[in-house]
């Protein structure tokens, strides 16, 4: 079958007669933009068939608002009826395979896909946040005339870069200078629902997991003699150093790194420099600040690191493989526990069995966000955790403190206030491990900062309660406290949960930890830590909720803060062994996690039930839930489960009589049957 010809000159020089009737100013495939930003964005983003960069948009326009905010504008040609866009079973442009890599096929061959493709770059590359993506194609009908069809999408750090359909548009007029402000303020009354951005989330989530994985083990596998800590430096200083802030400090570009042998301008000095700058307009103490650059500069500045080979450092090599693996992620703004992810991946490779951080294990997101609600986590809330790791619970406590202000408070000036507020006072965590520490400010740099109170002590001998930076001489009034603490850790970790409540006055706690913590492996720290609050609830959580890590069975307790637990006080015990998910541990599957079973929904419920008690049961049953008490003096009784009945019931009775008497039947059938064949009838 012949295949039809290819209309798209055609398709171009219809659209760029449009663009020069309309009087603007606009740059074919092989022109530069005339913005450097921008066109070394495209020329360094990986390309349509995934090579080393190059990208060229058959056409592309730089255009200002009345606000005077610029907005990259990038089209695609295509000169066939069925090549305009591709979307996914959700809807979206259609630009990652099932296994959350580029589709580079559908990326190459329709027009929206490769314009949106084009508007990733420069979201990824670029301090522009707001891009217009064009796709065009067209073909000529049985009567030779040109039959066109135009997709209009908004690629935005609002929509996590996959791209909203504006509108259905039949020529390109929305871009003339007279229609333009309209057409942009259409752009910003777009919305996603929650319901869809959190469904992008989830698939960005999944995204970020398998680049990490590429990352890491590409860095693993080809730079030798980078120890662990290198590694997560590595990581920490080349993202601080191309975050940027607009108009104050320029993002470190790739080509900003020379792998200079000359003394104070070798790539680690100048990567150091750039993280100074940046830390010193965030307004971080500069104590902090110092403590930061020190950690860091120990890794940057060493000689084997920035020694040239074939005319590149290996510093060089290590942060092109992190901004063009990474940036993306941590530019559209995820809130999520991004280092953490990172830290996981790369403490997985190790293979050692006696570290100290092998029981270091990180909680899950939805886990620390189920944590954060147990402990009624609010906007007004002072939430502190005492084991920070990568401070993926504070990141989580930040969310849900933020997201409760946003419902609350409806002056735009105040919900700023408030945030400001949230991030640098009501938040701490205390982490001792120097790696795990930077990546814990790092964490909280990238939702924004809430680095300021970020403490690299032992929480247990150096930590005296009060703020870290700042008012110094002030408790912090932590009225929340969330802990995923270390396993090998005294009382199995129970020694931190002491320690923070006893400086505590009011509030809750919710904690995650080894189930033995619970039945006898802690028991004194149980009885003391009863004197003055009041165990609430006992979860029981999937066995497999740390699979790959840890198979150990686990438990969330839950304390309302202040208050000592009495002998009849109701403890509700819920079997959470059912939360709804599948999980698997394959290395190169795309998804690891699955909601087969209503997991979002049996997540809420299990806070219902420890909020309200037994009349918000739908997903669980009366087996899955129980409320019982405990000895505040016995200290093992806290894993406790629906006590199963043993009595028989009248049901019961009538069943057992009912089956005996049907084998009473069938027997005595069988055993005429047996006679009437003996006798020959």
């Amino acid at each position: 079958m012949k295949t039809k010809r290819s209309e798209e000159v055609r398709i171009a020089e219809l659209c760029n007669g449009w663009l020069k009737e309309y009087g603007l100013d606009y740059k074919l495939e092989q022109e530069p933009i005339g913005n450097d930003e921008i066109d070394k964005a495209l020329e360094d983003y990986f390309s349509k068939s995934g090579g080393a960069g190059g990208n060229r948009p058959d056409a592309k326009l730089l255009l200002r608002d009345k606000n005077s905010d610029y907005y990259p504008i990038l089209i695609e040609y295509k000169g066939h009826k069925d090549k305009l866009v591709k979307l996914d079973a959700d809807g979206h442009v259609e630009n990652k395979t099932a296994k959350n890599e580029p589709h580079f096929s559908n990326i190459k061959s329709y027009a929206v896909n490769g314009a949106v493709h084009y508007a990733n770059a420069i979201l990824h590359h670029t301090n522009y946040s707001d891009i217009i993506a064009i796709g065009v194609t067209g073909y000529l009908d049985d009567n030779g005339k040109l039959v066109h069809s135009i997709g209009v999408y908004y690629v935005s750090k609002s929509n996590l870069g996959v791209g909203q359909k504006v509108d259905d548009y039949t020529d390109l007029s929305f871009l003339k200078k007279s229609n333009f402000d309209a057409f942009i303020e259409k752009l910003k009354s777009m919305k996603l629902t929650q319901e869809e951005l959190d469904k992008l989330k989830e698939k960005r989530d999944q995204e970020i997991n398998a680049s990490l994985v590429k990352l890491n083990n590409e860095i693993f596998q080809t730079e030798k003699g980078l120890r662990e800590e290198d590694r997560v430096y590595l990581v920490a200083a080349s993202i601080i150093a191309t975050i940027g802030i607009p108009g104050e400090v320029a993002p470190l570009e790739k080509s900003d790194l020379k792998s200079s042998t000359e003394d104070g301008n070798r790539d680690g000095d100048i990567i150091v420099r750039k993280i100074t700058a940046f830390l010193k307009k965030k307004h971080i103490p500069k104590e902090k600040q110092e403590l930061i650059v020190r950690t860091l500069e120990n890794t940057l500045t060493t000689d084997r690191i920035n020694k040239p080979e074939n005319g590149e450092s290996q510093l060089k090599r290590v942060f092109v493989k992190i901004v063009d693996d990474l940036g993306i992620y941590y530019k559209i703004g995820l809130t999520t526990d991004f280092t953490g992810k990172l830290f996981n991946e790369m403490y997985s490779w190790l293979g050692f069995t006696q570290d100290k951080l092998n029981d270091v294990v990180l909680t899950p997101s939805y886990v620390a966000t189920l944590l954060v609600r147990l402990a009624r986590v609010n906007m007004d809330s002072y939430v502190w955790d005492f084991t920070a790791g990568s401070a993926g619970l504070l990141v989580a406590a930040m969310n849900e403190m933020l997201s409760d202000a946003k419902r609350k408070i409806k002056s735009p000036d105040e919900f700023i206030k408030k945030s400001a507020k949230i991030k640098a006072t009501q938040l701490l965590g205390v982490e001792i491990l120097p790696s795990i520490y930077m990546l814990a400010v790092l964490n909280m740099i990238l939702m924004g900062d809430g680095s300021s109170n970020i403490l690299n002590e032992d929480s247990l001998k150096d930590f005296n309660g009060n703020y870290g930076f700042g008012e110094t001489d002030h408790k912090f009034p932590a009225d929340a406290f969330v802990l995923n603490p270390p396993y090998s850790a005294s009382g199995k970790g129970m020694v931190f949960v002491e320690r923070a409540l006893s400086m505590m006055s009011k509030g809750y706690a919710a904690i995650i930890i080894l189930s033995s913590a619970g039945s006898g492996e802690a028991v004194d720290y149980n009885r003391r830590i009863l004197k003055h609050n009041t165990l609430l609830a006992s979860i029981k959580m999937p066995g497999d909720l740390f699979i790959g890590k840890s198979s150990a069975q686990t438990r969330i307790y839950v304390f309302r803060v202040g208050e000592a637990h009495h002998k009849d006080s109701v403890v509700r015990f819920i079997d959470f062994s059912n939360d709804g998910y599948t999980r698997t541990n394959r290395k190169k599957a795309a998804i690891n996690l699955r909601d087969t079973d209503h997991a979002k929904e049996r997540y809420q419920e299990v806070v219902d039930l420890v909020y309200f008690g037994k009349k918000k049961l739908h997903y669980f049953t009366e087996q899955d839930y129980y409320e019982g008490a405990i000895d505040p003096e016995n200290g093992a009784d806290w894993n406790q489960s629906a006590p199963i009945d043993t009595r028989p019931t009248l049901d019961d009775f009538k069943k057992t009589v009912g089956d005996y008497l049907a084998w009473e039947v069938s027997t005595l059938l069988q055993h005429q049957n047996h006679e009437d064949n003996r006798l020959g009838k």
